[in-house]
């Protein structure tokens, strides 16, 4: 995987389109690991990145708050990019704020458009490269077969009917994170990743293995589930390492919170938090 800190012309003109998959992976102010689907992200300049922003979440506070962030970003020709940028600052106005909100999808938006424009500096990326299909199909299927073996079968239930769905569908993508040694938030296509039961994910480190291999047990990791209707749900829990199941070496996270990051009502899934009085109208 060759790595460097500039982005080729073609680069940026890949991220152009708005049309993409763009996640951002953040850290929150307890030092855990956010990840958020920005299909915003391009870049203004070979080593400057921008997100625009149109709806406001708590990926935008992080960012701002820790500065740090990770990426993944892919095109519809799915080819993926991965790396950590810097964040430096915000603008309301000037030529990427137009650019923004030119684009067909704000420009025609009677709405909403883009009414913040976050500025980060690259720090270092991959070169785009094709997804390795043929290894993330191979890798479900082990996955699949593997899975059961590793279900606890608790009472509490993390993740719904729907979250479950959708971390098993072969179609979804999903997105793994956790915080590397040098403080920003690393992202790792786990495309392969199903769920055990509703309490617990599994994967098989044959796509991307190379970097699943070095994850560490007991470590917090996030992961972030997406479908191509634009559902989704992250979750984040202790990574429990790897074990033979079924003969095949599968990795667990064991899920203890689960966001639901759609809108138009965000917030935290599970654990339930208390129902609140609403005293002002």
């Amino acid at each position: 995987m060759t790595i460097k800190n500039r982005f080729s012309e073609s680069d940026m003109k890949a991220f152009a389109p708005s049309e993409k998959v763009g996640i951002i992976a953040t850290v929150t102010p307890a030092g855990l690991p956010h990840l958020s689907l920005l299909t915003s992200v391009m870049a203004s300049t070979p080593t400057q990145m921008t997100i625009g922003e149109f709806c406001k979440g708590v990926s935008k506070d992080y960012l701002q708050q820790s500065r740090k962030a990770g990426f993944a970003i892919l095109t519809l020709d799915k080819k993926l990019w991965r790396g950590k940028a810097l964040w430096t600052h915000l603008k309301k106005e000037g030529p990427e704020y137009e650019v923004y909100n030119q684009q067909p999808m704000f420009r025609y938006n009677t709405y909403f458009g883009i009414n913040t424009v976050h500025y980060l500096d690259l720090k270092e990326t991959t070169e785009g490269a094709p997804l390795p299909l043929a290894s993330i199909a191979a890798s479900a299927i082990l996955t699949k077969i593997a899975k059961g073996a590793a279900a606890q079968n608790a009472e509490a239930k993390a993740l719904s009917p729907f979250g479950k769905n959708l971390f098993d569908r072969l179609d979804s993508l999903k997105f793994l994170s956790f915080i590397d040694d040098d403080g920003f938030p690393a992202v790792i296509p786990v495309i392969q990743c199903q769920a055990c039961d509703e309490n617990r994910l599994a994967f098989y480190p044959g796509a991307f293995g190379e970097e699943l291999d070095r994850l560490k047990a007991g470590k917090t990791m996030a992961i972030f589930g997406l479908t191509m209707q634009m559902e989704d749900v992250l979750v984040r829990g202790v990574f429990r390492g790897y074990a033979r199941r079924r003969g095949i070496r599968l990795g667990t996270l064991d899920i203890d919170w689960v966001y639901n990051s759609m809108p138009p009502n965000h917030g935290q899934i599970y654990p339930p938090l208390p129902l609140k009085a609403v005293v002002h109208f």
